[in-house]
């Protein structure tokens, strides 16, 4: 029995949109009409506020059908905890993190990045993705050093049956080079999250689930994530 609370994020957590190949490629022959004109060259990024985060476990009041969103967050950490890893035993796996632009993410951790339906992804409306309760996460951050983001999957489950997995190798911006188009206009500070993106089903939809199911997401060597989703009150 553990003694510490689950984990929550303690800054502000940005999802990523389009970050996979097979949802990139679909939406391809859109980005050249209107509004936008053209593909977008930085990263197009929405943020889960905080009354969306809730702890591995939790009921998720919902009204119908919303999507899974299974993916990956990066937990940002200070300079100071990335120097104590570089002194550790693991000093080589803290140097490998500084050579693929990772040295400033303390860990990573999963999560159910829910929203309702909605069909444009160019302009995320607050009330698809940041209902009460729309960001489930993992109760533990994993040291990033003791995770291959380049080869992991993700597999999501909905009453026991596999639904998706989501294969981090077919990320269009892996973990660095996301990090560095991020940073290259804004500073994540400690605490925050950015997420890595959610992929799409072969046929461009995302798993759905109501009110009455049970998700679990999990990964190799991550602590892995346990919900339901309940009925809203009227």
């Amino acid at each position: 029995m553990s003694l510490h609370a689950p984990w929550l994020p303690r800054g502000t957590v940005y999802g990523t949109l389009l970050n996979f190949r097979r949802e990139w490629d679909r939406w391809a022959p859109k980005m050249s009409q209107a509004p936008y004109k053209a593909a977008p060259r930085a990263p197009v990024l929405y943020v889960k506020t905080a009354n969306s985060f809730a702890p591995t476990g939790a009921a998720v009041p919902v009204t119908g059908a919303v999507e899974l969103g299974a993916t990956l967050g990066l937990v940002i950490g200070d300079f100071e905890t990335n120097a104590a890893a570089a002194r550790s035993s693991k000093a080589q796996a803290a140097i490998k993190f500084e050579l693929d632009g990772l040295a400033r993410v303390a860990g990573c951790v999963l999560l159910d990045d829910l929203s309702l339906p909605h069909a444009s992804y160019y302009r995320p409306a607050i009330r698809y993705r940041n209902r009460d309760g729309f960001l489930v996460c993992a109760p533990a951050v994993t040291p990033l050093r003791e995770v291959d983001l380049k080869a992991l999957r993700i597999e999501a489950r909905v009453n026991g049956a596999l639904v998706q997995t989501v294969d981090l190798s077919t990320l269009v911006r892996d973990a660095a080079t996301l990090l560095a188009d991020v940073g290259a206009f804004m500073t994540l500070q400690p605490g925050d999250v950015l997420l890595l993106g959610t992929d799409c089903l072969a046929d461009g939809t995302r798993p759905r689930v109501r009110a009455g199911d049970r998700v679990e997401i999990s990964a190799p060597g991550l602590a892995p994530l346990v919900h339901t989703l309940a009925q809203e009150a009227a």
